[in-house]
């Protein structure tokens, strides 16, 4: 049978800006227990009272901000933080024929410096994110493939993160909440082991520099 602590636990779980008012201590513990204590009887399938999920909530919140403590003891150094822009997206139906236009693709752009260029190969498509000045060679290159989509006036936030954040849960949440309380739509997020980056609007990237770096 599910307890209330469980329940308590999975109802927080569902919006990331609860779960960051536990953590930080700004939560009036009493009001959010009247608030979702409806939602607690109706999955318990049973009365509780207030008290019940008062604990509950207390509980969560000494174990979400230990948490958030031990992500930011992550990173003891502000990590390097690196924009782009002129940037743009392109996404294409994938075919037989793709992987043999991106390795000419690779070819022709491999290395000039200065240039942007990451290649993602999904189920169905396959998204390319480039400087702008590459995009005769790709719409060249790329001719008589089906494209889904194209994104133009696009920027990137690269975060060089520390060794050993592949093995700890929650590393990109903590980046990217700050940005969804703000309401920034990120476009694209693109990774390697210990590079992570965002790929938004022109017009937000000013705004998502400042809040990311805030965070360190």
């Amino acid at each position: 049978m599910i307890t209330i602590p469980e329940v308590v636990e999975k109802i927080v779980r569902r919006s990331p800006y609860l779960e960051e008012a536990l953590a930080l201590g700004i939560a009036n513990l009493s009001a959010l227990a009247r608030f979702i204590k409806p939602d607690v009887e109706r999955e318990t399938m049973k009365e509780v009272k207030d008290g019940a999920v008062i604990i509950a909530l207390n509980r969560l919140s000494r174990t979400t901000s230990r948490r958030i403590r031990r992500m930011k003891s992550m990173f003891r150094n502000a990590p390097d933080l690196t924009v782009r822009s002129n940037l743009m997206e392109l996404t294409f139906a994938n075919a037989e024929h793709l992987i043999l236009r991106q390795k000419k693709l690779l070819d022709l752009v491999g290395g000039k410096p200065g240039l942007f260029l990451t290649v993602t190969r999904g189920i169905n498509e396959t998204t390319l994110i480039a400087s702008r000045e590459l995009k005769d060679r790709i719409l060249a290159v790329f001719k008589g493939a089906r494209m889904i989509d194209r994104i133009e006036n696009l920027s990137s936030i690269t975060v060089l993160l520390p060794q050993g954040t592949a093995h700890v849960p929650g590393v990109f949440h903590y980046i990217l909440k700050s940005l969804a309380w703000e309401g920034l739509n990120v476009v694209e997020v693109v990774s390697t082991l210990n590079e992570f980056t965002i790929i938004l609007e022109d017009k937000t990237v000013d705004q998502a520099f400042s809040l990311i770096k805030k965070l360190f």
